[in-house]
This record gives structure tokens, sequence and C-alpha cells, in this order.
């Protein structure tokens, strides 16, 4: 997900999954690792002050149309058990809890990820994982 807002590599792709989404739901989590990514840019001199400010601005206007969870006790609940790929990273099994807690209210969601251990236990999950593929 952090791909579009740093301009790497697939960064394309992830903006048109993002704008072409019928709705965006996500962790409160992805906002806080947005704003890191770009706090750490700055103090590693990848980016300016200045363009990881206009960023911040891009995340904000872009975020505030996304359908934010919290980390409620039941996706909390699910973090603390193994995932199909382990080993998960504890972010990761936050995204993955809150997007298995998200498909009990949208039935039809896809999970948009570029970290192959994250697309394997979604998949291995149930969830359908965009892109299709992780190829450049």
């Amino acid at each position: 997900m952090l791909h579009w807002l740093l301009d790497e590599p697939r960064s394309e792709r992830v903006r048109e999954f993002l704008a072409s989404a019928e709705m965006v739901l996500a962790s409160t989590l992805t906002i806080v690792e947005c704003d890191r990514v770009l706090v750490r840019a700055v103090a590693t001199n990848l980016l300016t002050e200045a363009v990881a400010a206009d960023r911040r601005g891009v995340l904000a206007r872009t975020a505030d149309h996304w359908v934010t969870f919290d980390l409620d006790p039941e996706v909390l609940d699910r973090v603390r058990r193994p995932f199909p790929a382990e080993p998960i990273r504890t972010l990761d099994a936050i995204h993955l809890s809150t997007a298995l807690s998200a498909r009990s209210l949208v039935s039809d969601l896809a999970m948009l990820s570029l970290d192959d251990r994250v697309r394997r236990s979604a998949t291995q999950l149930g969830l359908t994982v965009l892109p299709a593929t992780t190829a450049a």
C-alpha cells in the first residue's frame, strides 16, 4: 500500500486499484504506517520535508474517502493466532485480521497487497488478493 505514496515501482498499479475501487477499507494502522514512512523518508534523506508535506496532504485527501477499522478486540484476538503463511510480521497480522473482520461486512472484499507472505496467508484464508500477480 505504501508504494503509491513513495512513487516506488508498481506505484501506478496500486494507484489504479485504489482509484477504481468501489470502496477502500483499511485499518487505522494503514494511515499510521503511511505517516511513519514519510517521517522515516525525511529522516533518511529519501524525501525533503516539502515533498513529504505534499504527500501527507495526498494521504489525508485520499484516506478521507476510506472506511477505516479500529483495532478492536476481535481484530486483536485474531492477530494473536497463527496465520497460514507464517512467519507474519505483527503489523501484517493486524492488516490480515482487519481484512477478515471487514469481509464479514463486505462479502466480495479483495485485499490489496504486494507482500508475498501476506498474499499467501490472505489467499489461504479465502480472501481475493490484488493484484492478481505481483510482477512489475
